[in-house]
């Protein structure tokens, strides 16, 4: 009996850290729009040349290289991107994709969408934290979480 209460409330524990752990990588919601055709061929602002058909997006903040998940809320569609440019820090939206992210998300035909953008995982958003640690970071949801412990199955053998 003891040992199915056990199993009852580790399932429960496990689902509660897989929800906190899947809300922790979310960092900030807002609008998306998209640019490609005037830009296609130029530089960006870390140095590449801009491909209006790859999976890129520009942000005002955020690192260079930093690689998120951007998912379209009115589809629920989600593309994986890469920051390589930049927004004009007066710019109203969130982040701007590539013509080739928009198109995966769905987004070709309105133009805009509202967008959940997240880290892929937890160790991007360590990698985060620690960037914007001496710097601000407006509208940025950045909030330290805590990782499961991992009890390895020969171990709990021995006590049940």
């Amino acid at each position: 009996m003891i040992f199915r209460h056990l199993i009852i409330v580790s399932f429960f524990f496990i689902s509660f850290q897989v929800e906190a752990q899947i809300d922790s990588l979310l960092i900030e919601k807002g609008v998306a729009s998209y640019y490609g055709g005037q830009f296609h061929g130029r530089r960006t602002a870390n140095g590449e040349i801009f491909d209006k058909n790859s999976l890129t997006a520009a942000h005002k903040i955020l690192p260079f290289g930093t690689v998120l998940k951007v998912t379209n809320l009115k589809r629920n569609t989600s593309v994986i991107v890469r920051i390589n440019d930049r927004l004009p820090k007066n710019s109203k939206r969130q982040i701007d994709l590539s013509q080739g992210a928009a198109n995966e998300l769905g987004m070709l035909r309105d133009g805009i969408g509202n967008v959940r953008i997240e880290v892929i995982d937890l160790d991007q958003l360590d990698k985060l934290i620690q960037y914007f640690e001496e710097r601000p970071h407006p509208n940025l949801r950045l909030r330290p979480y805590f990782r499961a412990i991992e009890i390895p199955l020969s171990f709990t053998r021995k006590f049940f």
